[in-house]
């Protein structure tokens, strides 16, 4: 198991490099997270959801995604609520209060899923979330060092040296654990590191000496990888030269799924800005309204911020708009959710750009999809997948973005073409479907990008990496006292 010292520590970029190295080694092996909080998920070969980050390790594993890799997944809809997924299903919407004393049954959930693939893998590799130093969550943990003293697992606790205090953060979290639950770090792995590996050395020493326990390598820090990311949005922006296409994305308080944007932040001649709130949006070609979990409470909070007077002059001066599943609610004249289903039962109205209203159901539509854009006179193919429990009617469906399998349509397209909705999210990792978007917005001359290419890139760049930096010999060791392995 990878637990981490803080959020973002690199937990999962580490576990789905320790899968691809393992697949490489002729190692049967699958990833497992028992509860994620995270907002990007994806769609499951059995017909769920889990978290992104749990899909990606699972693609560098070799496996299709499965909710058994991801068998509690939490939502966030408020800041003190979210929604309730078990093996990849929605329960319902729980505060944090009610999810505490739920956690006895989310936790049957999890040992299922874990003797499932216990029997199924040579060796099961773990993500903790957040940090086992949360010394008032560890009551009926589920995540962490409870999960990991229920099934008897070693643990290497990472810690991130670009935020500085590395030290502090792993002599630190050893101090609030238990002596059993100290007893079962097996090892340190400090991530991020830029500079000479010759003047860590004095500390990692000095560590070693201190905990007794053995640090297990150092990653460097890694430009330019492309993984989608669990939740955080991207810390950095690449410089790129020569610049074509500038695409502005609202912060939503509840955005979803921003991995959508993944290929463009990578296209070589697309500038994407995340635009936080308050902050006014700079001029652009596109803007890009993306998913959301809470899509009338978003909604609410760009009026707030202005952005439907940007919008409509954005658009007075000939720029183009696209919503994505919450997005495209969004632009249309009504969203309506009179069950409740994201929070008080109610209707909002939309920013009235697409003739369609929108009514939230209990049932949440999670499927894969491909099929070909449709509109105006675009003919490409698509990928992608849904996830929403909206559904849209209106007169601008008669226009739609795409026609799915079976004749499906999906979508809507202005009467001028220049705002177009959609429900599919990855939509810009197919290579024909980017090229074909990005003309619309105005690029003419696109370079080509492949997306699903260069996430596989990067997963074998994550093997290279723990192959050259990290103690691979012990960590087989590890793998050898895994239930699954020694099974």
């Amino acid at each position: 198991m990878v637990q981490g010292c803080t959020s973002d520590a690199g937990k999962s970029t580490l576990v789905a490099g320790l899968c691809r190295w393992a697949r490489r080694r002729g190692i049967s092996v699958a990833p497992f997270k028992p509860q994620n909080m995270a907002l990007n998920s994806a769609v499951t070969v059995d017909g769920g959801e889990i978290g992104r980050a749990q899909a990606v390790q699972a693609q560098a594993a070799g496996l299709p995604p499965h909710t058994d890799f991801n068998p509690v997944l939490l939502k966030p809809n408020t800041d003190t609520g979210a929604q309730v997924i078990i093996h990849g299903r929605a329960i319902g919407n729980m505060d944090a209060r009610r999810y505490h004393e739920y956690k006895r049954i989310a936790f049957d959930a999890v040992l299922a899923s874990h003797a499932r693939l216990v029997a199924r893998h040579d060796a099961v590799i773990v993500e903790g979330a957040g940090s086992p130093a949360e010394i008032n969550l560890r009551d009926r943990d589920i995540a962490n060092m409870g999960y990991a003293e229920a099934v008897d697992c070693p643990v290497i606790l990472v810690a991130d040296i670009d935020r500085g205090g590395v030290f502090a953060h792993l002599v630190g979290t050893l101090a609030v654990l238990s002596t059993s639950e100290r007893a079962r770090i097996a090892g340190f792995v400090i991530n991020r590191f830029r500079g000479d590996i010759a003047l860590l050395q004095p500390g990692l020493d000095w560590l070693q000496r201190e905990t007794g326990k053995p640090v297990l390598g150092v990653l460097p820090y890694l430009h330019g990888l492309h993984l989608e990311a669990e939740d955080a949005l991207p810390r950095e922006s690449a410089a790129k030269a020569g610049q074509r296409l500038r695409i502005t994305v609202p912060v939503l308080p509840r955005i979803s799924n921003h991995t959508d944007f993944d290929a463009l932040r990578a296209h070589p001649q697309v500038e994407l800005i995340f635009v936080p709130r308050g902050e006014t949006p700079p001029p652009c070609e596109l803007i890009i309204l993306p998913g959301s979990k809470s899509t009338r409470g978003d909604l609410a909070a760009l009026r707030e911020h202005g952005w439907d007077d940007a919008i409509a002059r954005h658009l007075r001066y000939g720029g183009r708009v696209l919503g994505i599943c919450g997005g495209l609610q969004m632009l249309g004249q009504a969203v309506h959710d009179p069950l409740g289903i994201e929070g008080a039962p109610g209707s909002s109205d939309g920013l009235g750009l697409l003739e369609l209203h929108t009514t939230l159901e209990p049932l949440k539509q999670l499927r894969d999809v491909d099929g070909r854009l449709s509109f105006e006179g675009v003919e490409a193919p698509v990928r992608g997948y849904e996830i929403h429990c909206g559904v849209s009617e209106g007169p601008a469906l008669a226009r739609p973005f795409a026609y799915l399998a079976h004749g499906r349509a999906d979508g809507a397209c202005s009467a001028d073409g220049r705002v177009l909705g959609t429900y599919l999210h990855g939509l810009f990792d197919d290579a024909d479907a980017l090229d074909a978007l990005l003309r619309w917005a105005g690029l003419r001359d696109a370079q080509r990008l492949d997306m699903r290419a260069l996430r596989e890139a990067s997963l074998e760049r994550l093997a290279d990496i723990v192959d050259a930096h990290l103690d691979t010999d012990a960590l087989l060791r590890l793998l050898a006292r895994t239930p699954a392995c020694a099974a």
